[in-house]
């Protein structure tokens, strides 16, 4: 696994312009790239973490790509292993993988604790490889080389490898969003990379002939087998950052954000059954909005259930936002009063600045930083749906403020924030050129 720039620009909100990050894995054996993510520059340990599972679940074909890219269609042997795994009906043509190791850099977002748990939860041992030790994991950093030559080229917005091979204007041929960008992608490599022969792949009973991923995937799964792993949306949240701390009589609070509903009532200055005493909280960058914490339930099976804490002010922002976002308020609001004046002071700038932004207001660097908060909450949106597949359940509901919002204005709206519809678009012309 690992993360590069994309070499193309990608137009986000309020028509600011940059290059997104791609996270790919690619499974050495077959050259298979299991999963994709693209996000805006700033990838974060939850994203690498939402890869894994993405790894070990079907992928699902997306409303506008042709039939032909079914994994029905394919070389896969789609009959005996639709027996095994009913998810599989209607999944697209990608190989569904689970790692016994993943080999990663001393890149901060692969070694950080949140993504060290979230191997140990899915059973993957963890291999970093030496700081700069490039050959190390050399096939992924070919296969980048190889997405931009067969990819990105063919991208309106490509920038070239480096400056000498950008034209003119680059940032002005940029059409696509990122949404838009990454269905692109996704189509391409089921249609483009995972049909395309790699000569480094060879059946030994047709050492002359080269296989496509798709062809050595299916070859191998003869000789090593199929077992379906079984995600839901328990699993879903375990690989999320998670924090332990005290539930407070005012609730939890994380990074100057307070989270409280009446469902912590009975557990407020109660400590947790583990040996530390402290609660399992869970939480997603990509929507600070809500947390998740893990209460014992003695009447389900695993004798635990998730339950989401909203924030107290997730009626004064309406507009989604992210980390990233919250971060750069905390460094241009100064506290002057209490704590919990100093939060709301902090959602209101918040509130203002996604406002101001909204309406193509505020300098260059605040509208970057809407934009990326906006294009990671659609992006999160995708990362919602996934887990949604995991186990084919309903996505979690999300439980209101205890009480008003004592700081909210009048006439302020009562509904919870939701990230933008995703961009529906019809990739067929990038099918044709594959």
């Amino acid at each position: 696994m690992d993360s590069t720039m994309l070499d193309v620009f990608v137009v986000l909100d309020d028509g600011v312009v940059e290059r997104p990050e791609l996270t790919i894995a690619l499974d050495v054996a077959t050259r298979s790239i299991c999963a994709a993510v693209l996000r805006p520059k700033g990838t974060r340990s939850v994203d690498a973490a939402q890869l894994l599972a993405q790894m070990m679940v079907p992928a699902p074909m997306r409303p506008d790509w042709p039939e032909a890219l079914a994994m029905e269609r394919s070389v896969i042997p789609y009959e005996r292993l639709q027996s095994v795994d009913a998810r599989l009906e209607g999944a697209a043509a990608r190989p569904v993988i689970t790692p016994q190791t993943v080999v990663v850099d001393q890149g901060k977002v692969f070694i950080s604790s949140s993504f060290v748990a979230a191997c140990g939860s899915l059973g993957i041992s963890l291999q970093p490889a030496p700081p700069g030790n490039g050959p190390a994991k050399g096939q992924v950093e070919r296969t980048f080389s190889s997405i931009n030559t067969l990819f990105a080229q063919h991208v309106a917005g490509y920038t070239g490898s480096h400056t000498g091979e950008r034209g003119r204007d680059a940032e002005g041929e940029a059409v696509w969003t990122l949404a838009q960008l990454d269905d692109l992608l996704q189509e391409w490599i089921v249609c483009g990379w995972q049909e395309r022969e790699h000569d480094g792949l060879r059946h030994p009973m047709m050492p002359r002939r080269a296989l496509s991923p798709n062809e050595m995937w299916a070859a191998l799964i003869a000789v090593c087998g199929y077992v379906p792993v079984p995600l839901g949306r328990e699993d879903y949240i375990e690989l999320m950052p998670v924090k332990r701390q005290k539930i407070n009589d005012y609730g939890i609070r994380i990074d100057y954000r307070t989270y409280d509903h009446k469902i912590l009532n009975p557990y407020r200055g109660e400590s947790s059954p583990t040996a530390d005493g402290l609660w399992e909280i869970h939480y997603n960058p990509h929507a600070p909005g809500q947390v998740w914490i893990r209460l014992p339930k003695p009447d389900q099976p695993r004798g635990y259930g998730w339950e989401a804490v909203p924030w107290i002010h997730r009626t004064l922002v309406t507009a989604p936002f992210t980390d990233f976002t919250w971060q750069h308020i905390r460094r241009t609001v100064a506290q002057r009063g209490s704590r919990l004046s100093h939060e709301h002071d902090l959602a209101l700038a918040l509130r203002e600045l996604l406002e101001r932004a909204a309406a193509g207001h505020g300098t260059r660097r605040e509208k970057v930083v809407a934009a990326r908060a906006r294009a990671g909450a659609a992006a999160n949106e995708d990362g919602a749906v996934w887990g949604i597949l995991y186990g084919q359940q309903p996505p979690a509901g999300v439980l209101e403020p205890d009480g008003e919002d004592v700081f909210a204005d009048d006439g302020e709206d009562e509904d919870a924030a939701t990230a933008p519809a995703t961009v529906a678009w019809a990739p067929g012309g990038l099918t044709a050129r594959c």
